[in-house]
């Protein structure tokens, strides 16, 4: 992920958050807390545990959030 698009996310955190939470329900208020303001460890965890690509997760994002 290139610097400027990891600097809109960081700035668009609520929404990325909210929008993490609607697509991977099992994520908790816990884990989120966990990974706050960092993207790169939010891709890690839903990667880990949906075996999703990384280029899936941030598609899904960024397509929803405009980043």
């Amino acid at each position: 992920m290139s610097t400027g698009t990891q600097e809109k996310w960081t700035g668009r955190w609520e929404q990325i958050r909210g929008k993490a939470k609607e697509f991977w329900g099992w994520l908790t208020d816990d884990q989120l807390k966990q990974v706050e303001g960092n993207t790169e460890r939010l891709i890690g965890v839903v990667h880990e545990r949906t075996g999703e690509t990384r280029e899936q997760i941030e598609k899904r994002l960024r397509d929803s959030c405009n980043c």
